[in-house]
C-alpha cells in the first residue's frame, strides 16, 4: 500500500502537474462569465487522472510484483475451507481447559484455608505482626509473599483480624505453588468475613488523597456471589414523618449499600410506605427486575428523591412484598432460589403477626431482615421479633458509620444453608476493569473476570451454625482468554466474542469500555452491562442472543453493516455466526466468519533456514499483540517481543517455548514470498530520476500478521508522523482486528486500488478519546505524550493528520482451483497538497 501526504515544495510531481493542467484548462473555457465544459472533456480528464494515479500507486507500492510472487507459488500452496463449527468447538475446549486450571487453583486455596482454620485455636491474646500492605514502603511485586489489606473502618489489630491473619499465613505456600503450576495466574486472594483481604503477590496498597482505604473485599461482586446463592429481594423502607432528617439519610444509605451487594443473578424491587404503599419506580409495580448495574443505579437515583410524610403502616407494605415474591415464585421467574424482605424502619407499632401467618408461616420460605434506624430503641423488640420469627437477622443502625458492617450481616445468614450443606459452588463474575501483572504489559488496565469459591469452617462445634470464613478467588484477564481464538484463523473481518448467561458481553471487538479524560483512562458508565443485542443489532429477533444465553451450540447467518475507519465508512457483509457453551462456566463463545475471503485459508511451506533469513530483514515486523510464541509462562521470556521469541525458538536457543506451529509456518512462508519487496522499494529510493514529491510510505501486510514497510520520506518531512507507529492501533494488526487498510482492500477486486483519507472519529462524546478494549494501556502510555522527535501529543497529531494523507490500497490473492484466498494487502501513503 502507498500512503501519500500533501505538502509544498519546488517539485510537485507529475500528479500535481496533471491537476494544475485540469484547473488551468477549465479557466480558459469561459463564455459570458460562465464556465462551459463539455461532458466529453470532463470524462477525458477523469480517465487521464485515473491512469496517472493508478500508475503512481502501482509503481510505489510494488503490488504487481507481489501478486506475481504469490502467483508463482500457487502450485505449492493449498487452500482449505474454514470449518466454523469445528473451530468454535476447538476454541471453547481450549478456553475450558484454561479456565479449568484457574478453578483448580481456587479449589486448592479453599481446601488449604479450611484446613488452616480447622487446626487453628482462637487466641484472645494472640500477638502477630503480619505484612500490612498499608504500612510497608513501596514493596515491588513479590511472588514470594502475600500481604494483608484492611479497610480504614476496620481496626487492624482487632483480635479477629490478628487470628485470621495468622491462620491464613498457611495460604502463602499454596499461592506460590499455584503460580508455579500455572504462571498465567494473576492475582490470588482470600477475602475474610472479618474484613481483611490477603493478596498474592504482595504489593503496597495506596490510599486515596484523604489517606482512606474504602476497599472492602466483602463488598466485591466475587465475594457476594460466592458467599450467597442467587436471591429475590424486596427492600421495604419506612418514609413516615418520624423518619425525617438523619434517619432518612441513614435509611437511604442502607438501601444503597444493600443494592451494592446484589448482582446480575439477583432480582430486586423497592417499596416505600407511610400510610399507603408506593413503588419507587411505578413501572416495576408488582414484579422484580434483574439487579444489573443499570437497574441498581436507577434505583439509587429514585431513592435519593424520597421524602417523609404521614404515619407508618408496615402491615400493608409487608403484604405487598409477600404478594410480589409469591407471584414471582409461582410463575417460575426471578432467581428461583433465596427470597428475602429487607425492612428498614425506625419502629413497628402495629399488630402484624397475622401477615406472617397468612403469607410465610409455617414454611418461612421468605427470610425477613430488619434494620432499626436511629438511636431510639422504643420499638426495638417489635422489629427484632419480625426478623427472629422469619429466619432473618435484626440489626440496629444508629449512625452512618454503622451501615456497612450491619448490612453485611444478611450475607452470612443467607450463606448458612450453603455452609451447613458444604456446597462449594464456584462462581464467575461479569466483566470489570482492573490491573494485571505477570504479563508483557505489566500493570495494565484490562477487562477481567474473577472465579471465586466460599470457605467454610469445618470445626465440629460450628458445623450446625454454618460459619462462613470468607471467599478465595483469582482473576482472569479476558484478553488472555481471547488469545485462544487467534485472529489469523478467523480471517479479515472475522472475530470472536464472549457473553455471560445473562446476555452481557465479556469480550467483543466493538466493546470499548474506556475513555480518556485528560491523561486518565476511565471506564464508561455501565461498560460491563452491555447486552449482546446492543452490539449485534442486526439480530433483530434475538435468535443468536437467546441461543447463547441458553448455552446452545448452533449457527446463524446475518447480513450486517460494519463500520471501519473510526466509524466513517460502512461495509456490507454476509456473516456466519458459530457459537457454543464453555463447559463448567456460565460463558458462551461465539466466532464470526465472513463469506468470501473469510471462508478460506491458504497454507504454504518453506524451510526454517530460508524463512528465518528473510524474517530478520530490517523492514519486517510481526503483530506484537498476537501470540506466535507464549512468553508469559516462563518469567525469563516475559521481556521478549514476539519477534524475538520467534527467532529464539527457530534458532534453537529457546526450544521449550510454546509456539503456534501453524502460524509460524505461514509467517515464514510470507517472509520468503514478500522478501523481494525490500529490494524493489530500495531501488525506487536509489533511482537517479528521483522520487515523486509527497510519496511517504509503502507498506504491506499478510494474514499471518507480517508487515513490511518502506519510509520514502524522513520523519521531519512526513505529514503522517504517527502512521504505523505503536500508537496507531487502527492501522496495525491487533488482538481485535486487522488494519483498517487491510479490511477495506479486501472488499475490492484484487489489483484495483481503493483511495481514501483517514478520518477522526466524531460519533459521540467519547470519540477521539475512546479506547479499544483490547489495547493495553500501561501507566507510562497513559501519562506521557509522544516524545519521538519532540512531537506533539498523539491527539494533536491525529487531528493534524486527518484529511491530509491519502492511502491507496489493493489486495493480493492466491487461487488454487476455484478457491481464492487473500495473501496480503499492498498500500501506499501520500501527502495531500494544499
Amino acid at each position: 500500500m502507498n500512503r501519500w501526504s500533501w505538502g509544498s515544495g519546488p517539485h510537485r510531481g507529475r500528479l500535481m502537474m496533471l491537476l494544475w493542467i485540469i484547473l488551468s484548462s477549465s479557466l480558459c473555457r469561459m463564455v459570458d462569465g460562465q464556465m462551459k465544459i463539455s461532458p466529453e472533456t470532463v470524462q477525458k480528464w477523469a480517465v487521464s487522472f485515473s491512469k496517472e494515479i493508478a500508475a503512481l500507486s502501482a509503481r510505489y507500492s510494488g503490488a504487481k510484483l507481489l501478486q506475481k510472487k504469490y502467483k508463482d507459488v500457487e502450485a505449492v500452496v493449498k487452500i482449505e475451507e474454514v470449518d466454523g463449527e469445528e473451530l468454535v468447538k476447538k476454541f471453547a475446549e481450549e478456553m475450558e481447559e484454561m479456565l479449568g486450571r484457574k478453578m483448580k487453583s481456587v479449589k486448592r486455596l479453599a481446601e488449604a484455608a479450611e484446613d488452616a482454620d480447622l487446626y487453628h485455636e482462637y487466641n484472645e491474646t494472640l500477638e502477630f505482626e503480619y505484612f500490612n500492605s498499608m504500612l510497608i514502603n513501596k514493596l515491588p511485586v513479590n511472588t514470594q509473599l502475600s500481604n494483608i489489606q484492611v479497610p480504614t473502618n476496620v481496626y487492624n489489630r482487632d483480635t479477629d483480624i490478628v487470628n485470621g491473619a495468622y491462620m491464613s499465613e498457611a495460604l502463602n505456600d499454596v499461592f506460590i505453588d499455584n503460580f508455579k503450576k500455572d504462571p498465567t495466574l494473576t492475582w490470588q486472594y482470600f477475602g475474610s468475613a472479618t474484613g481483611f483481604f490477603r493478596l498474592y503477590p504482595g504489593i503496597q496498597w495506596i490510599p486515596d488523597e484523604n489517606g482512606v482505604v474504602t476497599f472492602d473485599c466483602r463488598n466485591r461482586n466475587w465475594y457476594i456471589q460466592a458467599a450467597t446463592s442467587p436471591k429475590d429481594v424486596v427492600i421495604v423502607v419506612d418514609v413516615s414523618g418520624s423518619m425525617k432528617g438523619l434517619r432518612l439519610t441513614i435509611a437511604k444509605h442502607t438501601i444503597n449499600t444493600i443494592l451494592d451487594t446484589l448482582g446480575e443473578n439477583d432480582f430486586v424491587n423497592i417499596i416505600a410506605y407511610s400510610d399507603y404503599v408506593r413503588y419507587v419506580e411505578p413501572c416495576f409495580k408488582g414484579t422484580l427486575v434483574q439487579a444489573d448495574l443499570d437497574n441498581r443505579e436507577h434505583f439509587k437515583l429514585l431513592v435519593d428523591e424520597l421524602h417523609v410524610k404521614g404515619e407508618g403502616k408496615v402491615k400493608i407494605a409487608m403484604k405487598e412484598s409477600f404478594k410480589i415474591l409469591n407471584e414471582v415464585a409461582a410463575l417460575g421467574q426471578g432467581s428461583l432460589c433465596n427470597q428475602a424482605i429487607m425492612l428498614i424502619t425506625d419502629g413497628a407499632m402495629e399488630d402484624f403477626q397475622d401477615v406472617f401467618e397468612e403469607f410465610n408461616w409455617p414454611e418461612r420460605r421468605v427470610r425477613v431482615f430488619t434494620y432499626l434506624i436511629g438511636r431510639e430503641m422504643t420499638f426495638a423488640d417489635n422489629v427484632k421479633w419480625i426478623a427472629c420469627n422469619n429466619k432473618g437477622y435484626y440489626t440496629h443502625v444508629s449512625t452512618l458509620a454503622d451501615v456497612q458492617e450491619n448490612v453485611m450481616e444478611y450475607l452470612h445468614v443467607l450463606s448458612r444453608p450453603m455452609v451447613i450443606n458444604h456446597d462449594h459452588d464456584i462462581i464467575w463474575t461479569e466483566a470489570y476493569m482492573d490491573t494485571v501483572l505477570f504479563n508483557t504489559q505489566a500493570q495494565s488496565l484490562l477487562l477481567m473476570t474473577s472465579v471465586a469459591m466460599p470457605v467454610f469452617s469445618k470445626k465440629e462445634e460450628t458445623l450446625s451454625h454454618g460459619i462462613l470464613l470468607g471467599v478465595v478467588g483469582t482473576d482472569v484477564a479476558l484478553r488472555e482468554l481471547m488469545r485462544l481464538a487467534p485472529r489469523y484463523k478467523l480471517g479479515v473481518h472475522g472475530y470472536g466474542y464472549l457473553i455471560t448467561n445473562n446476555g452481557y458481553i465479556l469480550s467483543h471487538p466493538d466493546l470499548r469500555p474506556l475513555y480518556k479524560e485528560g491523561k486518565t483512562l476511565k471506564p464508561k458508565p455501565n461498560y460491563n452491562s452491555v447486552d449482546l443485542a446492543e452490539v449485534e443489532w442486526e439480530d433483530t429477533e434475538e435468535k443468536l442472543r437467546t441461543a447463547m444465553v441458553k448455552g446452545e451450540t448452533g449457527t446463524l447467518s446475518l447480513d450486517v453493516r460494519t463500520s471501519v475507519d473510526k466509524g466513517t465508512r460502512v461495509m456490507f457483509l454476509k456473516n456466519d455466526y458459530f457459537h457454543t457453551v464453555i463447559n463448567e462456566t456460565p460463558f458462551s463463545l461465539g466466532i464470526v466468519l465472513t463469506r468470501g475471503y473469510g471462508e478460506y485459508i491458504f497454507i504454504g511451506n518453506v524451510s526454517v533456514e530460508e524463512g528465518l533469513h528473510d524474517l530478520l530483514a530490517p523492514d519486517l515486523t510481526i503483530a506484537s499483540e498476537w501470540t506466535y510464541c507464549e512468553t508469559d509462562i516462563d518469567p525469563a521470556h516475559r521481556k521478549l517481543t514476539q519477534l524475538q521469541a520467534v527467532v529464539r525458538y527457530l534458532t534453537g536457543k529457546e526450544p521449550d517455548l510454546d509456539c503456534d506451529v501453524q502460524l509460524l509456518q505461514q509467517t515464514l512462508f510470507d517472509a520468503v514470498v514478500t522478501a523481494p519487496m525490500e529490494a524493489y522499494w530500495t531501488a525506487l529510493m536509489l533511482n537517479a530520476s528521483g522520487m515523486e514529491e509527497g510519496v511517504e510510505t509503502a507498506f504491506m501486510g499478510t494474514r499471518s500478521g507480517l508487515m513490511r514497510f518502506q519510509r520514502y520520506a524522513g520523519v521531519e518531512k512526513r505529514v503522517g508522523k504517527s502512521f504505523l507507529t505503536s500508537t496507531d492501533k487502527e492501522n496495525m494488526f491487533t488482538l481485535d482486528h486487522f488494519p483498517v487498510w487491510y479490511r477495506r482492500a479486501s472488499e475490492n477486486p484484487a489489483g484495483q486500488f481503493l483511495y481514501y483519507m483517514p478520518r477522526q472519529e466524531t460519533r459521540d462524546i467519547f470519540r477521539g478519546y475512546e479506547a479499544d478494549y483490547s489495547a493495553t494501556f500501561s501507566a507510562e502510555e497513559v501519562e506521557h505524550h509522544a516524545e519521538e522527535g519532540g512531537r506533539k501529543p498523539r491527539e494533536a497529531e491525529v487531528e493534524e493528520e486527518a484529511g491530509r494523507i491519502v492511502i491507496a490500497t489493493t489486495s493480493v490473492t492466491v487461487t488454487v482451483g476455484k478457491k481464492t484466498a487473500i495473501a496480503g494487502e499492498k498500500h501506499k501513503e501520500r501527502k495531500k497538497e494544499r
